[in-house]
């Protein structure tokens, strides 16, 4: 009979004690991405030619809706190729030369 008190008293303290947090959570834009802010912004700054969007994500490989989250919805943050691609294609642009080709 202790055996089985003991065995009930650890499940139910299993099952009742409190989660751990995560260590690794998802980054979301805002206040906690000040890097990506200002990518985005420099992004917005180069994207205002006709056709800009959709050449760069044509370049990254990405639906332009992909592109679209991540630079007025804010909704997700690309991952690190893509924003290396992304910094690749502003310095390119920057240079006159058009990437995208």
């Amino acid at each position: 009979m202790g055996d089985a008190a003991a065995l009930g008293w650890q499940r139910a303290h299993t099952a009742l004690r409190p989660r751990r947090k995560a260590a690794y959570t998802t980054r979301r834009p805002g206040p906690e991405s000040p890097m990506w802010n200002v990518c985005s912004g420099l992004l917005r700054r180069e994207l205002k030619a006709f056709g800009a969007k959709t050449r760069l994500a044509r370049y990254l490989g990405i639906p332009r809706q992909r592109l679209n989250n991540f630079l007025n919805e804010k909704s997700r943050l690309p991952d690190a190729e893509l924003t290396l691609r992304m910094l690749h294609w502003i310095a390119e642009t920057r240079a006159g030369r058009d990437p995208a080709i």
